[in-house]
C-alpha cells in the first residue's frame, strides 16, 4: 500500500496588497459593525466560531479559511460592506458604489447573505432603543434574563431567539406577534418577506423536474409532496460516539500527523450534540474489530443513535491497524445489523471513515488551488455494506482514490464535516443535506493538483436531524 507525503504550497498566495486591503478595512470598522458583519455571515461561518471573534482581522481570517474571500474574489466582502452601509469603504478600497452593488445583487445567485438574514438585520437597524426594550420585556418568559440585559443589542436578542428556536427562516410568527403592537410597519415587512418566500417556494415546486417514461411503457405521475418522517432524538445522551484513531504505526514513517486534530474536532462537535464520546488510539486490526463488537453488544435501548468515526490508513474495502494488519469495513459495519445489535434496530447507525480508497490521485479540472499546508494521504473504499436499514457510511473519498490530511490542522473531510455540523445543525438541517454540503465543499478544492470526492452510502429510512441543546 503506497503511502506518500505531499507538502504543497497554495497556488493563490495572498499578495501584500490583499493583506493591506483587509488591514485598512479592519482598522476602519467599529465594534457594532463587526457584530453586524458576523450576524450577516452566519450562513457561512458557524455561530460558535463567530462568537469567539473579537476583532475584524480575525473575522476576515475566518472568511478566508471558508473560501468566502480571497485575492481576486471579493464579491462577498463587497456585499457585506454594502449591507452595513459602509459605502465609503466600498468606494475607497474596492472601487464600487451603491448603484453598482444594487445592480449586481439583483442577479440571481449573486447575493450570499440570505433574504432571511437581510430581513433580521434590517429589523435590528430599524428598531429604536425604546422598541428594543419592548421586545426584551415581551421575551422575558422565553429567554433567560441574563441574555436580555440592558446592553444587549437587538442583534444579540435575535441570535438568542434563533438559538432558542423561537424564530427560524420559515417561522417568524412570534417576532411578528411581538412587533405588531408597537411597530406595525416592521411587522408588514415580515409579511412581505413571507409572501415572497411562499411565491419562490411555489415556483421551485412548479419547476421541479418530473420523470417521464417513454411512450408505451406507462406514464409516471407526480406524487403530492409528503413530509418526511424523522428519527426520534429524545434521549440524553443520544448515543455513543466512538472514535478509532490510528496515529502511530509500527513503521514510524506511516505516522498520521494531524489526526489528533480530527479527534478533537469530532469530540467537540458530538459532545455539543449530547453524545457520549470515547476515543481509542492506535489499535491493532483485531483490537479495532473487538472494540466495535464491544459497542454492538451494549444495551442501546435508551439511546437514539450510534456514531463511529474511523481514522487510519487503508486499502479498498479495508482499514489498516497499527500492526499493519487489515480489518474489513464490511465486518465492522455488520456488527450493527439488526440481528447483531437488536437494541439499535430501527435506529440510525452512522460510520464516518477517513482513509484512502486506493492510491490513485483524483484528476482536477479547476486551475486554482485554494488550500495550503502539508498534506498526506491515507492510502481505503467501501466494497459494500450490509443490506440493512438505518445505516449510513460516509467515506472521505470514492473507490480507488486517495484522500488528504493536513499535518497541522487535520483531514480535509473530517474538518469540513465538523464545520458543517456546527453551521447547519442549529438551522435544523438533516444529515444527508449536511453531507451533501460537505461533498460540495471538499469537491471544489484542488489539493496538490488532485481532487477529492467524498461518498455517502445510506439506507436511512427517515430524516436524521440532530437536536441542539
Amino acid at each position: 500500500m503506497p503511502h506518500s507525503i505531499k507538502g504543497f504550497k497554495s497556488g493563490c498566495k495572498m499578495s501584500t496588497g490583499f493583506h493591506k486591503l483587509l488591514f485598512d478595512i479592519s482598522e476602519a470598522l467599529i465594534t457594532d459593525e463587526l457584530a453586524a458583519l458576523k450576524f450577516l455571515s452566519l450562513e457561512h461561518v458557524p455561530m460558535r466560531q463567530l462568537e469567539a471573534i473579537e476583532e475584524p482581522k480575525a473575522f476576515f481570517e475566518a472568511l478566508q479559511k471558508k473560501g468566502m474571500i480571497e485575492a481576486g474574489s471579493l464579491s462577498f466582502l463587497k456585499e457585506l460592506l454594502f449591507r452595513i452601509s459602509r459605502m465609503d469603504l466600498l468606494a475607497a478600497h474596492l472601487g464600487s458604489s451603491r448603484e453598482e452593488m444594487e445592480r449586481e445583487l439583483q442577479i440571481p445567485g449573486r447575493a450570499k447573505v440570505s433574504a432571511y438574514r437581510q430581513l433580521l438585520y434590517g429589523i435590528a437597524e430599524d428598531l429604536t432603543p425604546e422598541d428594543v426594550k419592548h421586545v426584551k420585556f415581551l421575551l422575558q418568559e422565553q429567554i433567560p434574563k441574563n441574555k436580555l440585559q440592558d446592553n444587549a443589542s437587538m442583534l444579540k436578542v435575535l441570535l438568542e431567539m434563533e438559538r432558542n428556536g423561537i424564530i427560524k427562516e420559515d417561522d417568524l410568527a412570534v417576532l411578528k406577534d411581538i412587533l405588531k403592537g408597537f411597530r406595525a410597519d416592521i411587522k408588514k415587512k415580515i409579511d412581505i418577506y413571507e409572501g415572497k418566500k411562499k411565491e419562490n417556494d411555489s415556483k421551485e415546486k412548479l419547476h421541479y423536474p418530473l420523470s417521464v417514461c417513454p411512450a408505451g411503457q406507462g406514464a409516471e405521475v407526480e406524487t403530492p409532496h409528503m413530509p418526511v418522517e424523522s428519527y426520534k432524538m429524545k434521549n440524553n445522551p443520544h448515543g455513543y460516539c466512538v472514535i478509532l484513531n490510528n496515529h502511530i504505526f509500527k513503521n514510524p514513517y506511516e505516522a498520521r500527523e494531524g489526526t489528533v486534530k480530527d479527534g478533537e474536532a469530532v469530540k467537540r462537535v458530538f459532545k455539543w450534540l449530547q453524545f457520549e464520546t470515547a476515543e481509542y488510539m492506535n489499535l491493532e486490526a483485531k483490537q479495532m474489530y473487538v472494540k466495535v463488537k464491544e459497542y454492538s453488544r451494549k444495551d442501546h435501548s435508551n439511546m437514539d443513535c450510534f456514531v463511529c468515526f474511523i481514522f487510519s490508513h487503508g486499502e479498498k474495502g479495508k482499514i489498516k491497524g497499527a500492526d499493519h494488519e487489515f480489518v474489513n469495513i464490511k465486518d465492522l459495519v455488520s456488527c450493527f445489523s439488526g440481528s447483531n445489535c437488536p437494541s439499535l434496530a430501527g435506529k440510525p447507525k452512522l460510520f464516518f471513515i477517513q482513509a484512502c480508497q486506493g492510491s490513485v490521485g483524483h484528476p482536477a479540472v479547476t486551475v486554482k488551488e485554494d488550500f495550503s499546508g502539508h498534506f498526506e494521504t491515507d492510502a481505503t473504499p467501501l466494497n459494500s455494506i450490509p443490506d440493512q436499514a438505518d445505516i449510513l457510511v460516509g467515506m472521505a473519498t470514492v473507490e480507488d482514490y486517495e484522500c488528504y490530511r493536513c499535518t497541522e490542522t487535520g483531514s480535509v473531510y473530517i474538518q469540513c464535516l465538523c464545520d458543517k455540523m456546527e453551521l447547519l445543525c442549529p438551522l435544523h438541517k438533516d444529515l444527508i443535506t449536511i453531507l451533501t454540503e460537505v461533498n460540495k465543499e471538499v469537491g471544489r478544492r484542488v489539493l496538490n493538483g488532485w481532487k477529492q470526492m467524498p461518498k455517502i452510502t445510506s439506507t436511512l429510512r427517515k430524516q436524521l436531524i440532530f437536536q441542539i441543546p
